[in-house]
């Protein structure tokens, strides 16, 4: 008795399980499928209460605005990380967080233009901005090439968020998917 409490405990707590499980709408699955990360994917997009009544505009919206959180606070642990290391002269470390933090610079924008396109529903250069917002982050990651990157999961999280945006919003512009 004791050890099936454990057991339906541990899949109650288990935040892999109730992804596991979920019930992934057909639009959700389609654009995940094209993803390099499935699961990632379907996570990411189910952390947005409103992903399982979603059309694929409003889906665009959840994928850009999880980005742009994601970018923006990256953003604000780079300042911190910069504050913490104070003005003396710049180490390596410190002229490869000022490299991140121009990079987040450029993918915070981009992916604000992506969010204004979303807004007046222009979709051509939206999978642009979001290719964009993705180089960014993958040149932050590169800048600490040989050594340890304090930023390593938020680099591949925009990566995969943008890839997710770069899916979605090619189903306005590619009548195969």
């Amino acid at each position: 008795m004791f050890f099936c409490f454990i057991v339906v405990f541990i899949f109650l707590t288990d935040p892999c399980a109730s992804a596991k499980t979920r019930k992934v709408t057909k639009l959700v699955h389609k654009v995940c499928a094209k993803t390099s990360d499935y699961t990632f994917c379907v996570e990411s997009l189910y952390a947005d209460p409103h992903t399982a009544e979603a059309d694929e505009y409003f889906l665009a919206n959840i994928a850009f605005r999880l980005a742009y959180v994601n970018a923006t606070s990256t953003q604000h642990h780079i300042d911190k990380l910069l504050k913490k290391l104070g003005t003396s002269r710049p180490s390596h470390y410190q002229r490869r967080l000022q490299r991140c933090r121009s990079d987040y610079k450029k993918g915070v924008s981009a992916i604000e233009m992506g969010l204004n396109d979303l807004n007046s529903e222009s979709f051509d250069l939206l999978a642009g901005y979001a290719g964009v917002a993705a180089h960014a982050a993958g040149d932050c990651q590169s800048s600490f090439k040989g050594t340890h990157s304090p930023l390593t999961s938020m680099n591949n999280d925009l990566k995969g968020l943008c890839e997710i945006c770069v899916v979605i919003s090619k189903l306005f512009t590619d009548p195969n998917l």
